[in-house]
């Protein structure tokens, strides 16, 4: 999967700023089943975003991901997401996990060179903004990512705002989850938008 995580299931627009000590994650609320769009009037629990291990986390892929990442962080042991090298041993350490206790189908493609965990996650806290993907590749950014199928327009938005020193790292997130939701018919509003304070470099 290319870095930017844009699989045909990642039906979202789901992103993360870090600008002037601030750190944000925003994220859409549609969830779409084939050509069945289920909106946040109608879905109780709407928010793509979930706090675990000292941060947030949202994913993008099959919508079955979401209890699992919920339920595999919240019973899990402390794990350390403070540096790219920490995420993809925390990664690492749960994929056994993901296959053994959620039955998670690990075969994508036969050339690929490890077994997938299927999903692409965007990880805020205070050490950084991180992305991993299917193989337990693990990027952080330095300004803004985004994921999803609205990621191209996301991240076009925020690179046009970032510079602009009134608006703020929740101000630029929540500017990426709107184009996103304007232009992909799998992302629409409202937004979740949680922002923290970012450890001193």
């Amino acid at each position: 999967m290319p870095p930017g995580g844009f699989a045909g299931s990642a039906v979202t627009t789901i992103v993360i700023v870090r600008k002037a000590g601030q750190i944000a994650i925003a994220g859409d609320s549609q969830s779409t089943f084939g050509d069945t769009r289920l909106s946040a009037g109608d879905d109780r629990h709407w928010d793509k975003i979930f706090a675990a291990q000292g941060g947030f986390f949202a994913i993008s892929g099959s919508a079955a991901h979401d209890l699992v990442l919920k339920s595999l962080l919240g019973k899990a042991r402390k794990l350390d997401f403070s540096s790219r090298p920490a995420i993809f041993e925390a990664f690492r350490k749960l994929h056994p996990k993901l296959k053994d206790q959620f039955f998670l189908k690990p075969d994508e493609d036969e050339d690929d060179p490890y077994e997938s965990s299927q999903m692409t996650v965007l990880v805020a806290n205070p050490h950084g903004i991180f992305a991993v993907f299917s193989m337990r590749e693990v990027y952080e950014y330095q300004r803004f990512w985004a994921i999803g199928s609205g990621a191209d327009f996301a991240i076009g938005a925020m690179s046009a705002v970032y510079g602009n020193a009134e608006l703020d790292a929740e101000a630029i997130a929540r500017i990426g989850v709107s184009a996103g939701c304007e232009f992909d018919i799998n992302s629409s509003l409202p937004m979740s938008c949680h922002v923290i304070a970012a450890r001193p470099e």
